[in-house]
């Protein structure tokens, strides 16, 4: 018997194969049978009848940071609610594990790092997840069997070096004998399920106490002695980070990346690439080092967001802005001695000066502060801005835009909420989009999700995608649009049986009404530990997602059931050999 029969849906199975009507039945957890409609003769328990729904692959979120919200949010919203069954975690060299048993300080140093770095509520760290793990697997152990989502997770970097190098970790080069310690700890994760190894070298990445991260002071032979470990283990991965992703990569840097994922004979995956016709240099510099790397026996991927993701910014508390050169010490003081600074037109003159300049890179985009929009205000001063162009209110008061955004910020004490206006939302760059898109080596994704939560929400991109296909721009098929979502992650991470809806794989599932698909828009809600703020949107035309077989959303809300698996290498991962290939 099945336990349960999806009549007539709308089938696209994630291959890019065109779109048919069929009968989906599903059996302990897997799909058992996809048939012409009205030829199943097998009874069910349950069943619904889904004319005019399109029937999906669960989609795959390849870079997320889910480790901590998953202990108090078991169903990783808003990701599960826009359809995302799948989500690879432990990104950008930053884990929850290992911790080191003789340095119980070593979590709080750990929770303080993930609060400023990946912009998580701090108090939600340390009163919604229950840290009583030391080793990696213990971590994944402590999620196994409470979690609605599948969910990979890959070694931080970071956490290794801190585990053998404690504070020196931060400043310090590993000795011969420190370094044998990381690879030994990178090869207990990886034999307990790790997908494989991230790091970072982006200059933008800083600890709780302000000083660059624990891997960014590695050097390439610690880098590459952690990626031959890597290779030692099935079905696993690396992840990296470094500067140059923001805009354009160093020939060092392609260097590095072209060195481990050879050193390895792994797929590496990078986030995030910024596609922009004003910039028609970035892709064409930034793929050069997947040509590259194909050329050595491996094999880079660069993540791309189909979709421009709001995020909002502030002059009170820590954002993008402060990742400006030369922004960071102003925006750092105290509010009072903050304000007065910014009111200084020297002051305003330099800050303006460094964000248009080469070295701010991508963050350039931030400069044009005429583009930006006000959000929540506080102060009487500034009632009846909310929702107004920063450009329009200067010409009105006959002041410059920057001057004019400090003077409202200044009368709500630093707390108004800022949204700019996306610079590449041109014709051009779609088009730009679309033919990058087409690379075999860029995949779509870079959600971030369970990250930067009251700043930005990409966690809805899939639905906000298809959607886009479906009734707005348009640029891809829909067939296409769902393989790029769910085969594509699938295969690049060697998930077995998952990302395709055929007979034998896992009975991961998003059922959808095509004439209604999207995401809302972001909306401020208070329901972390501690009542701590995130962005939420509401998923729309989402009637059901399907996880193992087990439904874990109707009609946008969660039905309480936790059907998700810990996805371990080795047993859920098959290897992507890029050696094969080359």
């Amino acid at each position: 018997m099945l336990d349960h029969l999806i009549r007539s849906a709308t089938v696209v199975d994630g291959t890019g194969a065109p779109a048919h009507v069929a009968d989906v039945g599903l059996r302990d957890g897997r799909i058992a049978v996809v048939a012409a409609p009205g030829t199943v003769d097998e009874a069910a328990r349950t069943e619904e009848d889904a004319t005019g729904l399109v029937l999906a692959p669960g989609f795959v979120d390849p870079h997320t940071h889910y480790d901590a919200q998953l202990f108090w949010d078991p169903y990783a919203t808003p990701s599960l609610n826009h359809g995302v069954t799948t989500v690879a975690g432990g990104n950008c060299g930053f884990t929850l594990a290992p911790l080191n048993p003789d340095r119980p300080e070593d979590a709080d140093y750990t929770r303080r790092m993930m609060a400023r770095v990946e912009g998580m509520a701090l108090v939600a760290l340390e009163e919604g997840a229950p840290w009583n793990w030391h080793t990696f697997g213990e971590y994944l152990d402590a999620l196994e069997g409470r979690i609605a989502v599948n969910a990979g997770f890959m070694v931080g970097h970071c956490a290794l070096r801190r585990h053998v190098m404690g504070a020196d970790a931060v400043g310090g080069r590993a000795t011969d004998e420190q370094l044998a310690r990381m690879v030994e700890l990178l090869h207990d994760a990886l034999a307990a399920g790790a997908w494989g190894l991230s790091t970072t070298q982006s200059s933008t990445h800083s600890d709780g106490d302000g000083q660059p991260v624990a891997s960014r002071h590695a050097a390439p032979e610690e880098l590459l002695a952690l990626s031959r470990a890597v290779a030692e283990h099935e079905g696993t991965q690396l992840e990296a980070i470094v500067a140059g992703c923001l805009d354009r990569f160093s020939d060092a840097e392609i260097d590095l990346f072209v060195a481990m994922t050879a050193a390895a004979g792994r797929p590496l995956n990078w986030n995030v690439l910024t596609i922009d016709a004003a910039v028609p240099e970035r892709v064409p510099r930034q793929l050069l080092a997947s040509e590259r790397a194909r050329a050595a026996g491996g094999r880079i991927v660069a993540l791309t967001m189909p979709i421009l993701t709001p995020m909002n910014m502030s002059l009170g508390t820590f954002c993008a802005l402060n990742l400006i050169p030369g922004w960071g010490q102003v925006l750092a003081l105290p509010v009072e001695e903050r304000i007065a600074k910014l009111r200084d037109p020297a002051v305003r003159a330099e800050m303006l000066r460094r964000a248009e300049s080469k070295e701010a890179g991508v963050f350039r985009r931030l400069a044009n502060f005429g583009r930006y929009v006000i959000g929540d205000t506080y102060a009487e001063e500034n009632e009846g801005l909310g929702g107004r162009v920063v450009g329009d209110i200067a010409a009105e008061r006959g002041q410059d835009p920057f001057h004019c955004l400090v003077e409202i910020c200044a009368n709500d004490g630093l707390r108004t909420v800022l949204w700019p206006m996306p610079t590449d939302n041109d014709p051009a760059s779609w088009e730009l989009r679309r033919r990058t898109w087409e690379h075999e080596d860029v995949l779509l994704g870079g959600s971030d999700a369970g990250a930067h939560l009251d700043r930005m929400c990409g966690a809805p991109y899939t639905t906000r995608f298809i959607g886009d296909c479906l009734r707005g721009r348009k640029l891809v098929s829909l067939e296409a649009a769902v393989k790029m979502l769910t085969d594509d992650p699938a295969r690049l991470f060697g998930l077995r049986g998952r990302g395709r809806v055929a007979e034998g794989y896992h009975a991961d599932l998003v059922l959808f009404d095509p004439e209604r698909i999207d995401a809302g828009p972001a909306r401020l809600v208070h329901d972390l530990p501690g009542d701590s703020p995130r962005l939420d949107a509401q998923a729309l035309g989402v009637v059901s997602v399907r996880v193992n077989g087990v439904e874990a959303i109707r009609d946008d809300r969660v039905t309480g059931a936790v059907p998700g698996v810990v996805l371990r290498s080795g047993r859920d991962t098959e290897t992507v050999d890029t050696r094969v290939s080359a």
